[in-house]
């Protein structure tokens, strides 16, 4: 009977572990300065600060109106749910091809280095429409650090 109930529980733990996997929330920064900090309030002092506006953080845990957060490198703190906003972009992983349009065969227009930064404006099937600060076009939506829905 002990047997059947510890499998019963570990059974529960391996879908609720998957069910939190499937609900990765994304969020971008709302602001060129987001201060990071140690727990959820602002009685905790400041761990680090983002310059860096709309970078995609992945949230890890919410307390109230905060949210703990990790980037791309790791690192990991709280933010105020008011410097946040709907994820708007990714980070490439590797090296990608820009292209005019949703198509291998479409025109390629720039090769895109490995961690660069890309606002996304639309995805469908395995592309995503992007802008940088000098181009517009198409990748695909594979390797990358953010979340394209």
């Amino acid at each position: 009977m002990k047997k059947k109930i510890i499998i019963f529980f570990l059974s529960i733990l391996i879908l609720w572990t998957q069910s939190l996997k499937a609900e990765e929330k994304f969020w971008s920064l709302k602001n060129n300065k987001v201060n990071v900090r140690y727990g959820h309030g602002k009685e905790h002092a400041i761990k680090y600060i983002y310059r860096k506006l709309n970078l995609p953080v992945k949230q890890i845990d919410e307390k109230e109106n905060w949210k703990r957060i990790i980037d791309l490198k790791g690192n990991s703190g709280w933010i105020h749910s008011s410097q946040l906003k709907k994820s708007n972009s990714i980070i490439i992983l590797e090296d990608k091809i820009l292209f005019k349009k949703s198509s291998n065969f479409s025109k390629p227009l720039a090769q895109l280095k490995k961690g660069r930064m890309l606002i996304l404006k639309s995805c469908e099937n395995n592309w995503c429409k992007i802008t940088t600060d000098t181009y517009s076009g198409w990748i695909i939506n594979n390797n990358i650090w953010g979340s394209t829905k």
